[in-house]
């Protein structure tokens, strides 16, 4: 543990990529939960992230995971134009082996303990049901189902805002929104990923999809016999010919020193959070040509449905907010015309002056 400790002190008093307010590690032992809460940023009101439940395969590895995804929702959250900070959780451990009814509650016990400053949704590992059980020990829950109040799903307008990102970036570089004959990639087709080809198809694009599981890929392939392949994984997507669109849809770090030199495709825009996988990246996508639209711009649709839920939920609305990020994403491509610099510089920047503007949460 000397050398978590460590790892969170320099990440949190001594990177450029610290910052984080607080950072709460939780332990029941009866129910064998073992958790990181990390709030990044309560600038614009209260924390609001997902729960992430992976097998990590250290302590610092989750540390480090909460601490960049949390600063990541500060980042996405003030982008989106929602009155909430920044904030992440993850439970360690592997969801389909110890997830129980008791270890839910005691993490939700653990949320309520922050009375408010942070607000909990569905990440990779939990969904709507685990947020019902959350919800019974924490009033500060979303992303629960319609059954107990809350907006249910929230990976269908997550899709809907990064098809409308893949439009903005096709005004931008082709000077018309349409994507009808595109060629599109994704690498992913869970959650997000299979809502997403449903916009590309319903508007004529052509679809090539992987994912590590068959039975995702075999289930999008039987619903569009036609307009839809499959290749055998993503070093083989990223390298297919014709690309016009490369959309990351799966875990973080896809955008990489490996991956940038032999994209094909001229845009990527996808709704896997910390696609790049370290700072000059996106230079590194500038410099060949490829237009990237930032993951926390385009992939925000989910969290504008689950921050909608504290306030009664209305799919209408949320859905007219996430059209919204057609104009978002033009805008930080002119802002980075404008500025010389990568769309994802931009963004930040756009984001950083929402944060220091705003007044601290009292």
């Amino acid at each position: 543990m000397t050398d978590v400790s460590d790892g969170v002190l320099h990440t949190l008093f001594r990177s450029d990529q610290g910052g984080h307010e607080q950072v709460v590690l939780c332990q029941d032992r009866a129910s064998g939960l073992k958790a990181v809460i990390a709030l990044h940023s309560t600038a614009l009101g209260p924390a609001l992230g997902g729960t992430r439940f992976y097998p990590y395969a250290s302590e610092e590895e989750a540390v480090a995971d909460a601490l960049n995804l949390a600063r990541g929702m500060s980042y996405k959250n003030a982008m989106a134009g929602l009155d909430h900070g920044g904030g992440k959780a993850v439970i360690i451990g592997d969801p389909e082996r110890i997830k129980t009814e008791e270890l839910l509650l005691a993490y939700g016990r653990f949320v309520a303990s922050l009375g408010g400053r942070y607000v909990t949704a569905c990440d990779v590992g939990t969904y709507v049901a685990d947020m019902d059980v959350v919800a019974r020990e924490c009033r500060w829950t979303t992303g629960r189902s319609p059954e107990n109040g809350g907006a249910g799903d929230s990976s269908v307008l997550t899709s809907y805002g990064v098809y409308q990102g893949m439009r903005a970036a096709a005004q931008h570089l082709w000077g018309d929104p349409s994507l009808r004959d595109r060629k599109v990639g994704i690498a992913g087709v869970g959650k997000v990923g299979h809502h997403l080809v449903e916009h590309l198809r319903a508007e004529g694009a052509e679809v090539v999809i992987t994912d590590v599981r068959e039975d995702a890929v075999r289930r999008i392939l039987d619903r569009h016999p036609e307009g839809v392949s499959a290749v055998a994984d993503t070093e083989t997507l990223i390298r297919t010919e014709g690309l016009d669109i490369y959309a990351p849809c799966a875990l973080g770090g896809a955008l990489s020193d490996a991956t940038v030199p032999v994209l094909t495709a001229r845009v990527v825009c996808g709704a896997a959070n910390n696609q790049l996988a370290h700072p000059g990246v996106e230079k590194d996508l500038a410099d060949r040509g490829i237009l990237y639209a930032p993951d926390y711009v385009v992939n925000a649709g989910g969290v504008i449905q689950v921050a909608d839920e504290l306030h009664g939920f209305d799919f209408d609305r949320c859905k007219a907010k996430a059209s919204k990020i057609f104009d978002t994403t033009l805008a930080i491509f002119a802002r980075a015309k404008e500025d010389g610099i990568p769309p994802a510089a931009a963004a930040d920047r756009i984001a950083e002056q929402r944060m220091a503007e705003a007044r601290p949460l009292r």
